[in-house]
């Protein structure tokens, strides 16, 4: 007995739900959102939870959206017989799958700000950066253009820079600082900086 008078009850307020509309209005009335609120928004907001992968603020926005839809088609679920509850899914589920959809077929949106800091690698600003740099090599002496070279360009410690160019490591240590000072005021000639 008990469940039947409690499926009956559950019954009653789902006619008071759906049947509260004032006949003299065009809008709906307050009273039936309340009461849609109040016995639908907490089911459907389970089932949303489900559909959206247990994302809350995405399920309380399709759920809100859903209970709007029913404000707006309120006309039609007053003369609509049985429970609202199915309209009620049927609407929830197609708002998740249309945004599932508008999601698919947009790129995703992305934050630019990172890319912002991010200098981009330009093949036109590396040829003028060598250029520049191959022009300021030429105003050196050869001496000092030889290590650079050879500790810079290729790598070399000053030992092997110095085995390789057949003078002795002091040397190659100093022509590298005096080297290092006149291809810093040739760059700076050129308007490069720091």
């Amino acid at each position: 007995m008990g469940v039947r008078k409690d499926s009956v009850v559950a019954n009653d307020r789902g006619a008071r739900a759906r049947h509260r509309m004032p006949q003299s209005s065009s809008e709906p009335d307050e009273e039936l959102m309340r009461a849609l609120y109040r016995e639908h928004a907490g089911p459907l907001l389970a089932y949303v939870l489900r559909l959206v992968a247990g994302d809350r603020q995405r399920a309380e926005d399709v759920v809100q959206e859903t209970l709007i839809r029913a404000w707006k088609n309120a006309g039609q679920l007053n003369r609509a017989t049985g429970s609202v509850r199915p309209w009620l899914v049927t609407v929830a589920r197609r708002i998740v799958i249309d945004g599932h959809r508008s999601r698919q077929a947009r790129p995703q949106e992305v934050d630019p700000s990172p890319l912002e800091v991010i200098p981009a690698e330009d093949e036109i600003d590396k040829a003028l950066w060598l250029m520049t740099l191959s022009d300021a090599l030429d105003d050196l002496t050869p001496a000092h253009r030889e290590v650079l070279v050879e500790t810079y360009f290729k790598g070399r410690t000053v030992n092997e820079a110095a085995q390789t160019l057949g003078i002795p490591s002091g040397t190659v240590r100093s022509r590298v600082f005096y080297a290092l000072r006149s291809m810093k005021l040739a760059l700076e000639e050129r308007g490069v900086t720091a």
